[in-house]
Formats: structure tokens, sequence, C-alpha cells
């Protein structure tokens, strides 16, 4: 056991023999959690159906709600400058269903359209580069070097990469296969994508009963996982895996687990959301904090998506929309 500034954090095997720079695992248990509340609700077109936020270059933000045939470009004071595809983009261009997506400092926007069962990518002024098949792809993110890595629960790894022309480079990430059916075991492997400006990619589980987020370097090697499995997990990770236990009379019913992961792309500190429960990690994955979100009438907001910035969260949710938050000061209790 390690007692650090009044909490009491509990290590694996795994994590103390990798006591060094980056444990792999971090179990823990906190004793302090504060509330969080909102200043304001921002870009207030986004409501129903919102789905991601991302900033992008000159300070623009990038909106998808869904359905929508495109992604929505806003300044820094709300107001729409854009939208990407444009209302005169070529044929399949515009999106389907789109679920997520990310955009880079140059403006490079990738999309992962699930109703056409396609990731689109587009350049900075809004032309579709390239369409890459995938099915049911979840989560997308963009990373250096011209690559776009993709998260599916329904491809043999965790995430796959792609050129910006459209080739497979690699994939990497180990499954969770914790049920004897195949489609359950694919619900479980439906996860969110994040990443950071070295190239790291970070995945977060949605399904699976202990809150699971994992962290791989640029060629894909596993250098952190924070994984969840103290008091105050257990009822609901127990619950769920006796309903999984009885997937065979039926699809059971899951709840989503994490319903949210944000990033520092500077810092690569790690923020996860279990409805309202808002968990802060540093980068080698040790808890620093723990907050209950509210908006600013008091009433709680269940995060679906954080973008971290350098003095500020914001968090959003369907159908509540985005709202700002304070982003808190590092721990030193």
């Amino acid at each position: 056991m390690v007692r650090i500034s009044g909490y009491v954090v509990a290590l694996s095997v795994a994590a103390i023999a990798a006591l060094g720079p980056t444990p792999l695992h971090a179990q823990e248990q906190f004793q302090f959690e504060s509330e969080l509340l909102a200043q304001q609700r921002v870009f207030e077109a986004a409501g129903p159906g919102f789905r991601a936020i991302h900033r992008g270059p000159k300070g623009n933000y990038y909106v998808l709600t869904a359905p929508s045939s495109a992604v929505q470009i806003y300044d820094a004071a709300g107001k729409r400058v854009g939208q990407i595809p444009g209302e005169t983009a070529v044929k399949g261009a515009a999106l389907v269903y789109g679920e997520s997506f990310d955009v880079d400092r140059d403006g490079n926007l990738a999309v992962s359209d699930r109703g056409a069962n396609t990731v689109k990518v587009f350049s900075p002024n809004g032309s579709l580069v390239t369409t890459i098949p995938v099915s049911g792809p979840a989560s997308v993110a963009l990373l250096p070097g011209g690559e776009v890595a993709i998260a599916s629960p329904n491809t043999p790894r965790l995430i796959t990469v792609y050129d910006l022309a459209g080739k497979q480079v690699r994939e990497y990430g180990d499954r969770e296969e914790i049920a004897d059916r195949g489609d359950v075991n694919n619900q479980v492997n439906l996860g969110s994508l994040e990443s950071d400006e070295t190239g790291n990619t970070y995945f977060a589980f949605d399904f699976l009963p202990e809150p699971t987020a994992r962290k791989f370097d640029h060629v894909g090697y596993l250098t952190m996982e924070i994984s969840l499995k103290t008091l105050e997990f257990q009822p609901a990770a127990q619950a769920a895996r006796r309903a999984i236990a009885r997937s065979d009379r039926g699809m059971p019913a899951l709840h989503r687990i994490i319903t949210a992961l944000g990033v520092d792309p500077e810092t690569q500190e790690v923020w996860i959301a279990i409805g309202t429960l808002l968990m802060h990690f540093d980068k080698d994955g040790r808890r620093l904090a723990s907050f209950r979100t509210y908006m600013p009438g008091g009433a709680r907001i269940e995060a679906s998506t954080i973008l971290v910035e350098r003095d500020r969260l914001l968090i959003g949710a369907d159908p509540q929309g985005i709202y700002q938050f304070p982003r808190p000061a590092q721990s030193s209790q």
C-alpha cells in the first residue's frame, strides 16, 4: 500500500514490478470526491444528437451531431464559420451517421461514419481525400505523420492504423474476450479513442465491467493501463458480469461503463467519466482527483465527451449540449 496526500492507493503486482516511470496497472481507492460545477453552456446550437467536439487550427472548434451531413465549425465566440464537407461536396462525401471524429493542427479531419461503414478523411479545405471501409467504426484519432487510428469492435485487434491513402499500416491492442458469444464480446470491445501530440493512442472500453483504459505508444506497444477494480466499482462490475453470464438467453442489456475519455495532448494527463463521476489521472495512470459534475443549475451531467484545454474542460452530453468547466488544479492534498 502506498499513501499519497490523504489518498489510499492500492497498486497491483504488475504496477509494483513496473514502478519506475510507467506503472502498467493502477487500482485505486479514494477517500475524497469534490463537486465540479459548470460555468456556462457554450456552442448552444449543439444539443440533441451531440456526439463530439474538438479544437482545430486558428482557435476554431469543430462539433459533430448525429444525424447530420457535416461537421460544423465555430469560432471561439461560438459563431458558425463553416462546415466539412461543404454544402456543394462531391457525391459520397456527406455523412450518413457520424459517430466520432478528430481534427489535427493542420485542419485535416477524419470522421467515423457508422451509417456508411466507412471512415472519411477530409483535407483542410473540406474536400474528401480518402474513404476507408470499416465495419461499424466506433471511434477515430488522427496521428502525427499522416496516419489515422480507427477503433471498431469487429476487427481482430482494438486499433487499426491507416495512412491517408487508405492503406493499412499496423494493428494492435488485445481484445477482451469475456463471453462464449462473439456478439457479446464485440459489444464489450466497443471503445473510444484519443491521441496526444507525440502519437500515443488511448483506448477506453465502453462496456467492459471493470472500468479500463489503455495507453499505447506510436508503434502500438502497451505502456500504461488504468484498471479500476476497487470496492467503489465492484457492485456494478459484478452485475454486468452476471448479465453477460445469462447472455445465452438473449443479448444482455449491457450498460455503458466509461462514458467519456479525454486526454491533455501536451501533458498526457487522462480524464475518465463514469456517468457523473469524473476522474483525473496523471500520465502514468495515478489517480489525482475525483469529481461529480453538475450543470449551472445544479442538475447532474453525465459526460459523453471531454475536451481538455489548458485552462478549462469542455464536457458534452446528449441532449444537454456542451458546458464549460474550470480545469481543476492538480491535487496536492
